[in-house]
């Protein structure tokens, strides 16, 4: 009984040391992300008037409010692209769609760093989660292997 007990400590041991090197490589990836992120938002020093101050756009929060407000302003011009358009080619001569246009594209790469700075979080969450599992199986490894001797 005492050596299954201690091959099933030492299985734990190691399934433990997986989920803790896998869990540490996750929020490795994670803070690459996150950091990679935020340097490329703040390298395009995308600016916007946040809650009164000009602020760089370098965190989730501030680009879904960046976004928000894009798209507000832009369906101020027009509320679809349909409409803006009313059953013609777009045509970049026109200031009227060209800003739409130029709007569009950059309310959709606010919300892709919205998106990609949650992605990076759930990274993070779940490495956090993997790496805390792999302790709590490490130490009940070892207290196996202590009951088996």
């Amino acid at each position: 009984m005492k050596t299954t007990v201690g091959k099933l400590g030492i299985t734990v041991i190691i399934l433990a040391a997986i989920m803790a090197i896998i869990g540490i490589i996750f929020l490795q990836q994670g803070f690459s992300t996150q950091s990679w992120l935020t340097h490329a938002m703040e390298q395009e020093n995308i600016t916007f008037e946040i809650d009164g101050k000009q602020t760089v756009i370098d965190s989730a929060e501030k680009a879904q409010k960046a976004g928000d407000t894009v798209r507000e302003h832009r369906h101020g011009i027009a509320t679809t692209y349909g409409d803006l358009l009313g059953g013609q080619n777009f045509d970049p001569t026109d200031p009227k769609q060209l800003t739409y246009a130029q709007a569009l594209n950059l309310e959709n790469y606010l919300y892709l760093g919205v998106a990609s700075f949650g992605l990076a979080t759930v990274v993070l969450a779940s490495g956090g989660f993997m790496l805390l599992t792999g302790i709590a199986f490490g130490v009940i490894g070892f207290a196996l292997l202590k009951i088996a001797k």
